[in-house]
């Protein structure tokens, strides 16, 4: 199963084309699904009303904020106890919580990608894996859809990052289809060099109609920098998670379909080491 997660994610030239268009935005992009422009029609006491509601809201955020810093109650997280993060719903809201993309949406393949509600309120990530390389004479490689997280947000549309310092493992309850999936824990940095910084890790599904609960330690993460895993490797930083995606990359044109129930974090005392992987820096000069 290692030797299958690592051929999948091994470094090869032109890899950085298919993953690293997942993390496209960036802090000067100007694109935040979090904000909602009002329509142009509106008149201005509408405008006005509408200014008001959401002042509202964000204040009672903001309060809400204030009593958790000054609470009084431990903020020690009892073992095994799951603390759920997204959560599909049924409502329009738990899909606002995601973006959509594929590299059809830059013109460098033709995958298509969707994300819906299911009858009975869990997300459908679904859509077809298309391997052909577009015959513009720059794309090299092709095929990934991808979902991933809007940035979290304080209030009044503050940035803000998932502390997850308490918290050890990463727990999912999905049906899958029997492909593979990349699970990314993006940390996205406040500068340029550090934008691009993830750790993955390859998540394998079951068929058939049942559901899987998957548990994966964060200490099996890989550190990758532009959907390359990077030679000189660093345990995840669990104070600095910024967004969290979902790719599948498995090089298997065709359909593919994962149900999700929910995401969430937890700790797992019988899980001790730190990182499962060397930290031996490589030089290149």
């Amino acid at each position: 199963m290692k030797t299958a997660m690592f051929r999948l994610l091994k470094p090869h030239k032109g890899a950085s084309l298919i993953i690293k268009r997942t993390f496209h935005e960036s802090p000067n992009s100007g694109y935040s699904p979090m904000y909602h422009k009002p329509p142009k029609d509106l008149t201005f006491l509408q405008r006005l009303r509408r200014a008001c509601s959401e002042f509202k809201e964000e204040l009672k955020l903001w309060k809400q904020e204030l009593r958790c810093h000054y609470s009084l109650h431990s903020a020690i997280v009892p073992p095994y106890e799951l603390d759920i993060v997204w959560k599909f719903d049924g409502t329009q809201k738990s899909l606002d919580q995601w973006i959509v993309n594929s590299d059809k949406d830059y013109n460098h393949g033709f995958s298509i990608a969707n994300l819906e509600l299911s009858p009975s309120g869990t997300g459908i990530f679904h859509g077809t894996l298309d391997t052909r390389i577009p015959k513009d004479g720059q794309t090299a490689r092709s095929g990934y859809c991808n979902i991933t997280s809007v940035k979290k947000r304080k209030s009044f549309k503050r940035l803000d990052n998932y502390n997850w310092v308490s918290y050890n493992e990463l727990v999912l309850r999905v049906r899958g289809d029997g492909r593979c999936y990349v699970l990314n824990i993006l940390q996205k940095g406040p500068i340029d060099i550090a934008w691009y910084n993830s750790s993955n890790y390859v998540m394998y599904t079951r068929g058939g109609p049942y559901w899987q609960t998957v548990k994966i330690p964060f200490s099996k993460f890989l550190f990758s920098v532009k959907g390359q895993i990077n030679e000189n490797q660093l345990p995840m930083s669990e104070n600095l998670v910024t967004n969290f995606g979902i790719t599948i990359a498995d090089k298997k044109p065709g359909p593919f379909r994962l149900e999700i129930d929910y995401i969430g974090v937890s700790f797992n005392p019988d899980i001790f080491e730190r990182f499962a992987y060397e930290t031996v820096k490589v030089n290149r000069v």
